[in-house]
């Protein structure tokens, strides 16, 4: 396959990042498949970024993630400054075949501003199309710029002039999924797990409120905000609550933390989180929004953890309630329900992990995304000539 991709994974997180990274976690995952199938992968992040790549551009030499937590006058600059070494980039040569963007309102609108003669570009939406109502709204990216969603619910919610640019969704995927079924079933251990960054959205105190009313051992594992460990929450003081998320986490959240039936312990990456996922009951997705994508749903399925969910979102598209898990419209009824995961096999979850969300599926179904929109970028280039 001749294409050359740029792959822009934006300023805030190296890549594969060292612990919580939703969006360049995505990029890692992918990334290496595209590879495989032939496709030349130009990475647009920061200098620290170690996934092998055919080329690197990079304007910042680390992630600019902990710049997030400053007022907005002294942030809003940094993703423009990253966009603005791509587009330079773009300038530059004229080898790069589409831009697969993955930078939250500011990638897609650069993109879509820089005229006809621009590479064509597919804008992956990872967030809740709720946001930038301004932007999505009124998007107009020719026939040069089309999007594509992580889930069929995600873009079922998103403004008309979004779906008219929309190629479809594409589900996250995981490469834990890969011989997920042929891998033994760990033992289970007595405790269910919320994994993710802990905010209001993704419902923590109602996990810790259930497990104290239920009676189950929960066990929280993800950052607050920019504190990836509870010594480093502990050692802000007074300042956390200056991050939305710190506040929710120590009014909402930390009342219910025990550290037996309920614990946090920051940010787990790697062996020691999969092996806390994999040991667990169910991993519990009590969710108060939309969830668009569900990275940690598919991974929990790939390790052979059932799924215990609110069903909002994409959960219905990615859980089989009874087979791979079980999903409620009432929040509180997600307590009796982690008393009833037990029913679900585990290889029965590994099994449709194996079967849908691979790596090489993903990046397949990219490859043929990538092939759509640069042939109908340059079949209306050609009508305009």
């Amino acid at each position: 396959m001749s294409l050359t991709v740029l792959m822009n994974a934006g300023p805030w997180l190296s890549v594969p990042p060292p612990g919580y990274g939703g969006i360049e976690n995505v990029v890692a995952t992918l990334v290496p498949e595209l590879r495989r199938l032939g496709v030349r992968v130009v990475l647009a992040s920061v200098g620290s970024s170690t996934l092998p790549v055919d080329e690197r551009v990079s304007v910042f030499p680390d992630g600019q993630f902990a710049a997030l937590q400053r007022p907005y006058n002294q942030v809003c600059g940094i993703s423009q400054a990253h966009l603005s070494g791509v587009v330079r980039e773009l300038h530059a040569r004229d080898d790069i075949d589409l831009v697969h963007d993955h930078v939250e309102a500011v990638g897609l609108a650069t993109l879509a501003a820089m005229g006809p003669d621009a590479p064509a570009v597919l804008h992956t939406l990872h967030w809740d199309l709720a946001k930038h109502p301004a932007l999505y709204g009124n998007l107009d990216g020719g026939d040069r710029v089309r999007v594509n969603g992580v889930s069929a619910s995600q873009l079922a919610r998103a403004p008309q002039a979004l779906r008219d640019h929309s190629v479809g969704h594409v589900h996250l995927s995981t490469p834990l999924a890969v011989g997920a079924d042929r891998r033994p079933t760990p033992v289970k251990g007595d405790h269910v797990v919320i994994l993710g960054r802990i905010n209001p959205g993704k419902g923590q105190d109602v996990g810790a409120r259930l497990a104290h009313r239920a009676g189950f051992r929960l066990v929280l594992a993800g950052p607050v905000g920019p504190y990836h460990r509870p010594e480093d929450l502990t050692a802000a003081g007074d300042e956390a609550r200056q991050n939305p998320d710190a506040r929710f986490f120590l009014d909402e959240v930390a009342p219910y933390v025990d550290g037996d039936r309920v614990r946090w312990l920051g940010t787990v990456a790697g062996q020691e989180r999969d092996d806390l996922l994999a040991g667990a009951r169910a991993s519990l997705f009590p969710l108060r929004w939309e969830e668009p994508g569900g990275t940690a749903v598919v991974e929990s399925l790939a390790l052979g953890t059932p799924v215990v969910a609110t069903a909002r979102g994409c959960l219905p598209e990615l859980v089989e309630h009874g087979r791979t898990g079980l999903l409620t419209a009432d929040e509180e009824e997600l307590g009796d329900l982690v008393r009833e995961a037990s029913l679900v096999d585990p290889a029965e979850c590994r099994r449709e992990a194996a079967l849908r969300f691979t790596p090489e599926v993903m990046a397949q179904r990219y490859v043929a995304l990538y092939e759509h929109v640069r042939r109908t970028a340059a079949a209306r280039r050609l009508q305009a000539a």
